[in-house]
């Protein structure tokens, strides 16, 4: 399996509220953000890692090419500064592999036992899915993105407000095949903006997008949620 990560955020909120240090870098029981997402991904058995920072961020990109020199797989880096996570993502997908791949926010804290289910189960999906989202019944969001799916686990819907039946959220976890890059591809040319705009025109384009409960995911936005992630990681 491919990995990627989207690190290009200034992590603004972080920094008002006294954390000089950048947000892939903030220390999680003692090892950087970052870094521990890498090691994950490396023991759930990546084949090639990619991820973007902005150029503003040289102590992340210092970081990330000392770390490539010692990381038994490749590690694919892009420097550009981008107005949102999905034209993030645009530029990292110009560097990975062909083949399914999964993508995520630096900032975004699971267990890794709950990580590894994911990732097997999206290995194990046939062809006829084109993705697997990771999903979260946990909200501590300021704007949480709200995941409506039918009886199979299909999305049929991601909404800004929850809807009657709503029971989860998007957990910032995108396993996708490459038809998601020919829809980003489409936003982009069409003047969309926004991560979640992206996953609204997979469900139009009827991409057979399912959803996978992934447990308890933490965006970590202000200075109070890197204590909760570490309690997460120590469950």
């Amino acid at each position: 399996m491919n990995f990627a990560i989207i690190a290009a955020g200034e992590g603004s909120r972080l920094q008002q509220e006294g954390v000089a240090t950048p947000k892939p870098l903030v220390s999680l029981n003692g090892r950087p953000m970052i870094g521990r997402l890498i090691d994950i991904f490396v023991n759930c058995g990546a084949e090639c890692i990619s991820v973007i920072v902005n150029e503003q961020m040289t102590e992340v990109r210092e970081y990330l090419e000392n770390l490539a020199t010692t990381l038994p797989v490749e590690l694919r880096l892009v420097v550009k500064s981008t107005p949102s996570s999905m034209h993030s993502f645009y530029e990292v997908s110009s560097v990975l592999p062909e083949g399914r791949f999964i993508l995520t926010t630096v900032d975004t804290i699971f267990h890794e036992d709950d990580f590894r289910r994911y990732v097997e189960a999206f290995e194990q999906e046939d062809a006829t899915v084109d993705g697997l989202m990771a999903v979260t019944s946990y909200i501590d969001d300021e704007k949480p993105l709200y995941v409506d799916v039918d009886s199979t686990m299909r999305i049929i819907a991601f909404n800004d407000t929850p809807s009657a039946n709503a029971k989860y959220i998007s957990g910032g976890i995108y396993g996708l095949d490459r038809s998601a890059i020919d829809v980003l591809q489409k936003c982009i040319d069409g003047g969309v903006s926004r991560m979640r705009n992206f996953q609204r025109a997979l469900v139009a384009d009827g991409l057979n997008i399912r959803a996978f409960d992934m447990g308890k995911i933490i965006d970590v936005d202000h200075q109070s949620d890197i204590a909760k992630a570490c309690e997460l990681i120590n469950r």
